[in-house]
């Protein structure tokens, strides 16, 4: 075929998948109540991971999602993970992964959607407007603990499959389902199901998307990054038991008195990590990434004032988005086995433990951050000569994730937004950390892309977390036009 006429025949389908996208869009306007109530239905399940009282719940939930899928044709199977094993001993059944299949066309590339359906604990108590478990209304944002994370989303692509399928219209790429109940836990047991299956399910898929994360601000966003997490115990053990303050006082060592000295040579009051080898790891900040920085619409003040500080540590957007995103951050979180109730209590604690973490970034190893910091804590330890025992642990080592976002992955989704939104999308990267996206990486060596649909304020884990309609609604076209521009990708990167 001549050049001229394969450009006429190019611009015949894009005509076509305009007119499209149109139809689909119009469809998802005219269902958008139902999907609310799907979320309504969802949102009820108080599938807590964190509770294994809830545990039937979350069998519950996964039984849902994947009937569900079957209800509109898919492929469906229901992969058992094994057990969970407990504290005190007790093996628990963990809730079983979904996977489904829409379409099996080897001409079509094939993308993964992945997504978790557990959610955080949540209680009236804890300072929420609405009860939790309630999906709730007002004005235009819908109140419920999982509503954003990660509920609405996975719901969101289930209906831009079924959007099409409504209007049988053709999927223009097969798409899989990788839908687990243990994601707020740690995965537990999913990793394991990866490896498993990385040459039957996910041997003919040729992308990763993600969608469980959320914009920095209004403009919709493209994730292409996270940042890892190394958390420590560091325990110090003194006397055999506690010990009263006012008779033992002056005379003992006291293990707090050392954990809370060594806690403070970790980090200095303006940021900077103290343990060495952290900061050399870290790869500086490149031209081209201070400018996509630039570029990124958020606003300082604001941001102040959603999270309720009168002082932030940088004072310009770049250098703030910058050590949120892609330098190393230590981070105090608690200290076990001390008084933390109300009233007083003069006690000398015999043991207590500090859990701190490390927010690592590309460049930096679990491995190699486990034997500095440790290494480090001992050295400061023994200048105390302390006759207390230290011991630190690392019990967490997720790796940070980083795209290349020059990938066609990330050109369709561009197109994507700019089709759906008519405005271009803000590349962004995220402090927390996803650690599934690194092992489809590593496992399955596919290109991944993150496409939140969640917005800047939703309060993910907080009190009050909501989803807001236009977000639910318009993210589902978004998927819808994603699906399209996917199947692109092979004539635009040849």
């Amino acid at each position: 075929m001549n050049v001229p006429a394969l450009a006429c025949v190019l611009m015949v389908i894009s005509t076509v998948r305009a007119f499209q996208y149109a139809e689909l869009a119009r469809y998802i306007d005219s269902h958008q109540e139902e999907y609310v109530e799907a979320l309504r239905d969802w949102v009820a399940i108080e599938s807590d991971s964190s509770n294994v009282f809830r545990r039937p719940d979350l069998h519950r939930m996964m039984d849902v999602a994947a009937q569900k899928l079957r209800l509109m044709g898919g492929t469906v199977e229901l992969v058992d993970i094994g057990e969970q094993e407990l504290p005190n001993g007790q093996k628990l059944a963990l809730p079983k992964v979904v996977t489904a299949l829409f379409g099996s066309d080897p001409s079509k590339h094939t993308v993964c959607i992945y997504g978790h359906v557990d959610v955080q604990p949540a209680k009236l108590e804890d300072g929420w407007a609405t009860e939790p478990y309630n999906l709730t209304d007002v004005n235009g944002n819908l109140y419920g603990r999982g509503a954003s994370d990660n509920k609405a989303p996975v719901l969101a692509w289930i209906h831009a499959v079924g959007a099409y399928q409504a209007l049988s219209l053709e999927l223009p790429v097969n798409v899989k389902f990788v839908i687990e109940g243990m994601e707020e836990t740690g995965s537990n047991g999913l990793d394991a199901m990866i490896v498993a299956q990385r040459d039957t399910f996910f041997s003919d898929v040729d992308y990763i998307i993600i969608s469980d994360c959320g914009w920095l601000s209004r403009r919709p966003a493209l994730t292409y990054g996270t940042r890892g997490n190394c958390y420590f115990f560091a325990e110090v053990e003194g006397p055999k038991q506690d010990l009263h303050s006012g008779v033992y006082g002056g005379t003992v060592i006291e293990p707090m008195t050392d954990l809370v000295g060594i806690l403070d040579t970790l980090i200095s009051p303006s940021g900077t990590i103290l343990i060495p080898g952290i900061r050399e790891a870290v790869a500086p900040l490149s031209d081209e990434e201070w400018r996509m920085y630039q570029d990124i619409q958020f606003d300082l003040d604001h941001y102040k004032t959603k999270i309720g500080v009168s002082e932030l540590m940088y004072t310009n957007k770049v250098d703030l988005l910058a050590h949120m995103w892609r330098y190393p951050t230590v981070t105090i979180h608690g200290i076990e086995g001390a008084f933390s109730d109300p009233g007083t209590k003069t006690v000398i604690p015999a043991k207590v433990t500090a859990k701190f973490s490390i927010r690592q970034v590309p460049d930096m190893d679990p491995a190699t951050v486990k034997k500095q910091v440790t290494d480090y804590l001992h050295s400061v330890f023994a200048k105390r000569k302390s006759p207390n025992k230290l011991k630190v642990t690392m019990v967490i080592g997720a790796k940070p994730w980083l795209a290349d976002t020059q990938h066609p992955l990330y050109e369709a989704g561009k197109a994507a937004v700019k089709r759906v939104f008519d405005m271009d999308a803000d590349l962004i990267r995220e402090g927390g950390t996803i650690p599934i996206a690194r092992t489809f990486q590593d496992v399955t060596g596919k290109s991944i892309i993150m496409m939140p649909i969640g917005g800047f304020d939703d309060g993910l884990h907080s009190q009050n977390e909501k989803m807001s309609r236009y977000n639910y609604i318009e993210g589902t076209k978004l998927f819808i036009s994603y699906l399209n521009e996917v199947s692109q990708i092979k004539k635009t990167s040849v």
